[in-house]
């Protein structure tokens, strides 16, 4: 049985969700952390003897037995402030992350997101950069579609396509994925086990949790020490880790 495999959702470690990390003025959708409160978190994580890794590492850690102290971080839609913001401060704190980046949209920005603050998205050369710097990229998707409503090709060509794409940019294997919006029901579950992905990160809780529908806690602008503390202890008692 591969490490992956033997991932044991009853004592999952804590995983953080983040997406942009820059400063700014608005943001209806609460995306966005500034730079000095996201310093702050991680040195809350520091002081609390954690460690911030990518999901890549904390699997492999938790197959092994030695994930303690450890704190999957994770990064949606793959914002250019990752390489500006995000990566600076996590090599100071010698942790690691996964960026989940849409294929289809590298180099643009995130045209999704109607009505909140328009962000630009890593290019292929910020994307390796990123990887050359020791972060986990992954997929998520071609196109940032929900894939619940999507017909059977279309959803193929998310999870697949987006793999490929990524695959040839990096010259390595693409591992992870993370629906767009959370929206992930056992049929778009299965088709990114079918694509021959070894985890996938959702958003919420569910019934269909396992490996490739890891939950995980949402991280804010609002989320001190003490916040944090809260989630902590919500995840322990819900998780037992």
């Amino acid at each position: 049985m591969d490490q992956i495999a033997r991932w044991r959702v009853t004592t999952m470690p804590l995983v953080l969700m983040y997406h942009s990390v820059e400063r700014y003025d608005s943001d209806p959708f609460r995306v966005t952390v500034s730079p000095g409160r996201f310093a702050r978190q991680l040195g809350w994580l520091a002081r609390q003897g954690l460690t911030g890794v990518s999901m890549r590492e904390l699997l492999r850690r938790h197959a092994e037995g030695t994930a303690r102290g450890l704190v999957g971080l994770t990064f949606d839609d793959g914002y250019d402030d990752f390489l500006g913001e995000v990566v600076p401060l996590l090599l100071k704190h010698r942790f690691t992350a996964t960026v989940f980046v849409v294929s289809e949209l590298l180099g643009g920005h995130n045209g999704w997101d109607a009505g909140g603050p328009r962000k630009r998205l890593m290019d292929e050369d910020g994307v390796r950069r990123a990887a050359s710097l020791g972060m986990e990229i992954g997929s998520h998707s071609a196109g940032h579609r929900s894939l619940a409503g999507l017909s059977e090709a279309e959803l193929r060509h998310e999870v697949t396509a987006s793999k490929a794409t990524l695959e040839r940019v990096l010259g390595d294997e693409v591992s992870g994925f993370c629906y767009p919006y959370g929206h992930a029901t056992a049929r778009e579950v299965n088709a990114v086990r079918a694509a021959g992905y070894g985890y996938a990160c959702a958003i919420w809780r569910s019934p269909l949790n396992g490996r490739h529908l890891l939950p995980r806690t949402y991280v804010g602008e609002r989320d001190g020490g003490l916040r944090l503390s809260v989630k902590r202890v919500r995840h322990r008692v819900r998780w037992g880790r």
